[in-house]
Formats: C-alpha cells, sequence, structure tokens
C-alpha cells in the first residue's frame, strides 16, 4: 500500500462532498478538480488545482472536452511497480493521481422529465467521467476509484487507521462498484436511445421498441420477509431513474411492512383505479377486481364498490384516482383492509384511519415516464416482453351488430364494464349497472363458465345489467347465459367464426351487442 497523496475530484452530485475533501486535505491529500467542483471547493477555503494546469490546455467546446489526456489517464492508469511506467511518466512529466473521485451527469433523471428536449439528453451523456472511473477501476491495485457519495466517510476512517492509504480489499470493492456503475450507465442510455430516431422522436416499430440485446437497470430497495408464500425469498428492485413514482418507489404513510403479495394487488388497484376520469375506486382480491365503481364523489365510489361484495371485500387491497378524503376514509374504515393505494391523503382521512396501525397507507406519485413501460414475464431460459396494455376504447369506436340498439345510458356503462373487464383474468366476464361493478367471473377455463360464475358470484340484482367479454364468445351459450341472468347488452370484441350465431342469438333474446374489434386477455 502506498499513501493517497493526490486526488482528482469531480462531481455532479455534490452531497458530502466539501466534508470529504476537509477530510482528504487533513491528510495531505493534493485536490486536482474541475469546474463547478473546483469552484465549490476553493470557495469553502480549500486549496484546488486546476485540470487545466495537469494538462496545459484549458476546457473547451463548451465543457466537452476537459480530462480526456495523457497527463490525467496516464496519471491514473500507470503501475506504480513497472519501471517503464514510472519512466514514462517522468519523461512526459505525468504526476501519478492515486484517487479519482467522480460521479456521472444524471443522465437518467435528465431522460425522465417529459420537458427534456433531445439536445439536452445528449448533452447529458457523460464522456469523461465514465472514462476515468472505468481508469481507476482498472489500476485498482495502485488508484481509488470513489463513486458514491456513501463511502465517503469509510474512506476517511480508514485512511485514518492507517496513516492516509487504503486497504487492497477497499480499492477493489470500490473499483467493483465503479464497474457496476458505468454498466448501469451505458445500459441507462442504450434503452432510452433505442426508442428514439435522430432527430429525438420517439419510435414505435416492433424492432426498435425491442433491440437485438435487451438492457434492464433495476435498483434493489429492500427484502422482502417473503415471496408469494413463506418459503420463497423475495425482493423488491425499482426501475432505475423512475424517481418516487409508481407502486415501486411509492411512499408508505402507515402500516406493516408491504409484502410480496400487498405490492401485487396494489400494482392491480391502482392500474384499475387509473382508467376512469371520474371519482372511481377499485376493490382488489388476489390480483382480480371483487368491487369497482365510478361515481360523482369518492366516497359514493366505495360505497357502490364495496356493494358488489362485502365478504371478499374484507382483507382486500384498495386503488383510488382521487385523494383519499374524510367521508370515504370514514367509510373505509368499517371494514378490515389489508392496504391502500391513493394519489393523497387528506388530513382528515390519516387522522380516520390512525387507529388502524397494522393499514398500510400508499401514496403514489403519476408520472409520464411510466407510460411507455414495458411489460416483463419471466420464463425458464428467458423472458417475454410486450409493452403494456394501454388501449383506451372510445365511443366512436363501438360497432353495434344486434337489432336491439343500446341506449346512451347502456353505451356509458358498457365502455365502465369494458375498462372492468379488461383488468381481470382471462376469461373474463363482467356484469355492471350505473357504473357500478355487479358481478366478476374470472379465470375460468370456458367462457361459459365465466357467464355463469359471475351471475352466481352476482349480491346485487343482475337484472338490467351491462355484460363485457374479454375476448369473443366461441358459442350462443355465453350470450343466452347472460341474458338469462339478466343482462340487456353485450360488448365483446367479436371476430369469432360464429359471431353470426352470437349476434342471431342476441337478437332472439331482445338483448343489443357492440363489438369492439380489440380484446384484452390477461393472463
Amino acid at each position: 500500500m502506498s499513501r493517497i497523496a493526490r486526488a482528482l475530484i469531480s462531481v455532479t452530485d455534490k452531497t458530502g462532498l466539501l466534508e470529504f475533501a476537509k477530510g482528504l486535505a487533513v491528510h495531505g491529500v493534493e485536490i486536482i478538480s474541475t469546474g463547478g467542483t473546483a469552484r465549490l471547493l476553493r470557495e469553502n477555503g480549500l486549496t484546488v488545482k486546476d485540470i487545466s494546469e495537469l494538462t496545459g490546455l484549458p476546457e473547451m467546446l463548451d465543457g466537452r472536452v476537459k480530462t480526456l489526456h495523457p497527463a490525467v489517464h496516464g496519471g491514473i492508469l500507470g503501475r506504480r511497480n513497472l519501471e517503464s511506467h514510472r519512466k514514462t511518466l517522468e519523461q512526459h512529466r505525468i504526476q501519478w493521481i492515486d484517487m479519482v473521485v467522480v460521479n456521472l451527469y444524471a443522465f437518467e433523471e435528465v431522460a425522465s422529465r417529459p420537458q427534456t428536449n433531445f439536445e439536452e439528453l445528449i448533452e447529458n451523456i457523460d464522456i469523461g467521467g465514465p472514462s476515468m472511473i472505468r481508469s481507476a477501476a482498472k489500476n485498482f491495485q495502485d488508484v481509488a476509484v470513489v463513486t458514491a457519495p456513501a463511502n465517503y466517510p469509510v474512506i476517511l476512517d480508514e485512511m485514518s487507521r492507517l496513516s492516509g492509504q487504503l486497504s487492497a480489499e477497499t480499492r477493489w470493492r470500490l473499483a467493483q462498484q465503479a464497474f457496476a456503475l458505468t454498466a448501469r450507465y451505458d445500459s441507462a442510455i442504450a434503452r432510452t436511445l433505442a426508442g428514439l430516431d435522430c432527430t429525438g422522436k420517439r419510435i414505435a416499430t416492433p424492432s426498435e421498441i425491442f433491440p437485438e440485446e435487451l438492457n434492464l437497470r433495476f435498483q434493489k430497495l429492500a427484502i422482502l420477509r417473503y415471496g408469494e408464500n413463506p418459503h420463497q425469498k423475495a425482493a423488491l428492485y425499482a426501475t432505475a431513474g423512475n424517481q418516487n413514482t409508481g407502486i415501486a418507489r411509492a411512499r408508505q404513510l402507515q402500516g406493516k411492512e408491504l409484502s410480496f403479495n400487498n405490492l401485487v394487488d396494489l400494482e392491480a388497484a391502482w392500474e384499475l383505479a387509473q382508467e376512469f376520469s371520474q371519482p372511481a375506486t377499485a376493490i382488489i382480491k388476489h390480483t382480480n377486481p371483487c368491487g369497482c365503481s365510478m361515481q360523482a364523489t369518492l366516497s359514493e365510489s366505495y360505497i357502490k364498490a364495496f356493494e358488489t361484495d362485502p365478504v371478499s371485500a374484507f382483507g382486500s387491497v384498495l386503488g383510488f384516482n382521487r385523494p383519499l378524503d374524510g367521508p370515504t376514509a370514514e367509510e373505509v374504515a368499517k371494514t378490515f383492509v389489508e392496504a391502500i393505494a391513493a394519489p393523497g391523503y387528506s388530513t382528515e382521512a390519516r387522522e380516520k384511519l390512525a387507529g388502524k396501525k397494522n393499514l398500510r397507507l400508499i401514496e403514489i406519485a403519476t408520472s409520464k415516464s411510466l407510460e411507455n413501460e414495458l411489460h416483463l414475464e419471466q420464463v425458464s431460459g428467458g423472458l417475454l416482453v410486450q409493452d403494456k396494455d394501454r388501449h383506451e376504447l372510445r365511443r366512436e369506436d363501438l360497432k353495434t351488430v344486434s337489432k336491439k340498439q343500446p341506449t346512451e345510458e347502456q353505451i356509458s356503462t358498457l365502455l365502465f364494464a369494458w375498462k372492468v373487464a379488461k383488468h381481470v383474468k382471462s376469461n373474463a366476464i363482467v356484469y355492471a349497472r350505473d357504473g357500478q361493478l355487479v358481478g366478476v367471473g374470472a379465470g375460468q377455463m370456458s367462457r361459459v363458465d365465466s357467464v355463469r360464475l359471475g351471475a352466481s358470484k352476482a349480491i346485487l340484482p343482475l337484472a338490467g345489467t351491462v355484460v363485457a367479454s374479454d375476448a369473443f364468445f366461441p358459442f350462443a351459450d355465453g350470450v343466452e347465459e347472460a341474458a338469462k341472468a339478466g343482462a340487456v347488452a353485450v360488448i365483446q370484441p367479436g371476430g369469432s367464426v360464429r359471431d353470426e350465431e352470437v349476434i342471431a342469438a342476441a337478437d332472439r333474446l331482445g338483448i343489443a351487442m357492440v363489438l369492439t374489434g380489440i380484446r384484452h386477455f390477461k393472463h
């Protein structure tokens, strides 16, 4: 080990930097720095040598070139134990650099901002930083590379104990962190640029959404108590760069630790609630809706959602598309609920739910940056990747194929039922009335069984309901069963070889039928 005599510091994230630099100065370390970092250190009384004093050249091209020089990389990459390296550096008057303290332009943060333009995105691709990090990490035997403020106190402590030196084990650990950082950084750039054309416009052809090599970056947030079952291990990872957005980075305001199953159900509840523009409530049990309603007020939407199936609502997870208010919280407090996902909570709501110590309250921030997230499904030996099902059905997309025309009120409810059906496991059947879910048939192997199950589960009257089917009716029996239960209108994709028979059954039974031309399988 040799004493750290000279450090090059150039950081974007200046958290803890002053304390660290002052600690280095105490150990007699000469500090070389660049731009804003050098300015900050000088303003706080530290002696700093500009990088231009090493290179003999000023920073140029608007800061694009400042550290890309043999006087910098030679000082970092030179091997102390090689006579040829020592002579070369002496010949060219290049000074040894024993520590490199660098973190990178915040590319992912900039890329996540909706207002970021293409030029700004490109300018936030760091060149000099990754180059110095990789050089220092490659030469870890002689150089310490520091890329995270969290390491500052540990490094200063070890230097104090080892008379200004760092152990080989510490330098190796820092190098491992450095290589992981540059790998993540390059992956983030490649992933972001893969979705853009050369002018910065987003492109959507399959070959461009799905590159030949898929580089994914996730950051571990927590080890969970267990997975779906107690014998399974589990952890929570978040998409890197999407700060404080989505379920993964939601803010927990109250309650017990979130479980694997809580998180899966919270995602299902949140996604369904976000389908609606009016105040809406989604009640989820094992990822399937057991209640859902869209009404004039949030409290009314919850009450009607709860009415769908109060038994299944016990121990459920709730999703709201409006901040939870006092009246709604008062209703929620009447039953046992595992967790709630909402964009916010009023003071009154927090007070009414404070007594339920185990109830998990999750505050979720929405973000445009999540709209282009891909849906990933692991299979043995590989990964299935698709874009998320974001299709929104409009009234003008509907095609009425029955003799009986749906009323305006029925059309509104058919569209509501269609949104709910999108979030029910296939084969999915949904009964609804007046913006309220009435019955659900989920995950059955035959569609007619889903129709029967949805009717048998219904507590509310089925007379006058509409029915939504996530995929076409392969036979007329499903429509016949729905009509027998009391349904008066049906929405379905169409496309079966027996469409004519199915439509004829609707006409024979005197019910309205509209086709969407699109299905919503959810496996």
